[in-house]
């Protein structure tokens, strides 16, 4: 299927890093859910996948048909369900993810500050902007230096000069 760059997405970031097996056992359900995802009734033109064992997306192309309030409180409970199921933590807006290298960690907002004081996570680190809308956004603005990224609002302050 070939997505619109228009494409709706929802990030759900997990507070720690999946294993294989769950990662396997969650895209069955991510695909069981998006095939089955109606909206009013209509059918819903979506996808699900899971990036780097910590990150569920939810895509929809609503040029066939658009998500509504009902259809995004389903996907809601739907992640929720997820979270129950496994043991996470997907609705955490303060555990802030970070590359470190070649791999992506996540930490509570405290532990992210004292890192940034540290010298740990600079203006240059990678984080993750979960609040990326639609597909263009996934690709050009989830993955950005700390710097370009919303995080530099809320923590200039703390960055070692």
């Amino acid at each position: 299927m070939e997505f619109s760059s228009h494409s709706r997405v929802w990030v759900y970031q997990s507070d720690r890093k999946l294993t294989d097996g769950e990662a396997l056992q969650i895209q069955v359900q991510l695909d069981n859910f998006t095939t089955g995802w109606t909206a009013h009734n209509n059918q819903l033109k979506a996808k699900a996948e899971i990036r780097y064992s910590r990150f569920l997306i939810l895509i929809v192309d609503e040029s066939q048909a658009g998500a509504s309030g009902c259809s995004i409180d389903k996907s809601v409970n739907f992640m929720k369900q997820l979270e129950q199921q496994f043991g996470l933590s997907l609705f955490d807006r303060f555990n802030l993810a970070y590359r470190d290298g070649e791999e992506v960690l996540s930490v509570p907002r405290q532990q992210f500050e004292e890192l940034l004081k540290q010298g740990t996570i600079t203006t240059e680190t990678i984080v993750f902007n979960n609040l990326a809308q639609n597909v263009t956004e996934l690709q050009t603005k989830w993955e950005v230096p700390f710097k370009d990224s919303w995080h530099i609002q809320l923590f200039r302050d703390l960055v070692v000069a």
